[in-house]
């Protein structure tokens, strides 16, 4: 898989914030089939950091009711990553 389809784009929340702030943790919302080695690299590589954790979480869809019909949103991959202590993203900097 590329590096570049690993990585779908960065979350920034409330709790992405308070978690960059205590631990140096980011956020992003990552491709369903990649594991945690793929995205270590992506990170390392895109980026130009040092990853030290990688946890990753399957984020179920809602259901929402479309009209008369329900439906369901589709499932996806949130990975937290923790940067070595100093380095940053300058993405989540602005944040």
């Amino acid at each position: 898989m590329d590096l570049y389809q690993v990585i779908e784009k960065p979350l920034v929340t409330e709790k992405g914030t308070d978690m960059l702030t205590e631990g140096n943790w980011v956020m992003f919302r990552v491709n369903t089939a990649a594991n945690k080695i793929q995205i270590r690299e992506a990170v390392q590589k895109i980026f130009n950091v040092k990853v030290v954790h990688v946890n990753t979480q399957v984020v179920r869809g809602k259901r929402r009711r479309f009209g008369k019909s329900m439906g369901q949103l589709k499932t996806w991959k949130k990975a937290m990553v923790q940067l070595k202590e100093g380095e940053k993203i300058e993405i989540f900097e602005g944040v």
